[in-house]
């Protein structure tokens, strides 16, 4: 299915690896000219010039930025002020016990995972109103409607995710801009894959068997019971950006692997 979103931009945050990198290239190979997100300028650099070679028809850019940090959002937005699709991806998680979650830390959580995107929404949202025309992503987790209690600070984040989403979509009545957002299950990053392999260093043990006991083990509740690949996330992110999907409007999108056990 051609998805018509050729020569697009697209920023989409903390797109140096995992999630954010899958969509970005699933967006690349539609024809989308995608603005890479990282704090560190070298490997932003390094994967604007890996996605030169492999979709050489497209015009990837460097966006280095902390988005955090409110002077160098402003410098980003500044130097692109304009995109018509924004993947708000970044993100921090960690597994921690309620009783060490101090006030800093939600603060911190809450600076990285919600206040940075809104920043970016507060600019580009009233863009894409005034055109008509734009797909804003937010990128949360099943733990946003089905906190595990392992990580209360990233919870309530996505899930505040959920909530901002709807109310920016009120905005857009009328208009072909859409707010959305993705809730993946567990997904094979980069860090996730290095964990399990740490976990079962059998040698004789090819990583799909690895990943099988992993899940048979931790994630019984799985239907998957495998982890999501990103470029699933991304193949899914590229369709709600299209044209194709204008009648999602606020929607939290389930990509859980049938981790969340409820109807809705």
């Amino acid at each position: 299915m051609k998805l018509d979103i050729l020569n697009k931009t697209a920023l989409v945050t903390g797109s140096t690896k995992g999630i954010g990198k899958a969509i970005a290239k699933e967006l690349a190979r539609e024809g989308v000219n995608v603005l890479i997100n990282g704090r560190s300028h070298e490997e932003v650099e390094r994967t604007v010039q890996e996605f030169k070679l492999e979709f050489p028809l497209t015009s990837p850019k460097n966006a280095t930025a902390d988005l955090v940090n409110v002077q160098e959002r402003e410098q980003l937005i500044k130097k692109y002020p304009k995109v018509d699709i924004l993947v708000n991806n970044m993100g921090i998680y960690e597994i921690m016990q309620y009783e060490d979650v101090t006030d800093d830390v939600w603060r911190a959580y809450f600076e990285t995972n919600v206040l940075a995107a809104n920043g970016l929404c507060k600019h580009y949202l009233p863009k894409m109103l005034e055109s008509e025309g734009g797909r804003i992503i937010f990128i949360a987790s099943e733990e946003a409607v089905m906190p595990s209690g392992q990580m209360p600070q990233y919870c309530m984040t996505k899930s505040m995710l959920l909530s901002l989403a709807k109310s920016l979509s009120l905005l857009t009545k009328g208009t072909e801009v859409t707010v959305n957002t993705i809730m993946p299950g567990p997904t094979l990053s980069e860090n996730v894959q290095s964990i399990i392999e740490s976990i079962y260093n059998d040698e004789s043990m090819v990583f799909s068997e690895k990943e099988k006991k992993f899940m048979a083990q931790n994630l019984p509740q799985s239907e998957l019971q495998r982890f999501i690949r990103p470029s699933e996330i991304g193949r899914l992110a590229s369709f709600l950006c299209s044209p194709h999907a204008s009648a999602f409007r606020g929607s939290p999108i389930r990509m859980d692997g049938g981790m969340v056990p409820t109807i809705f």
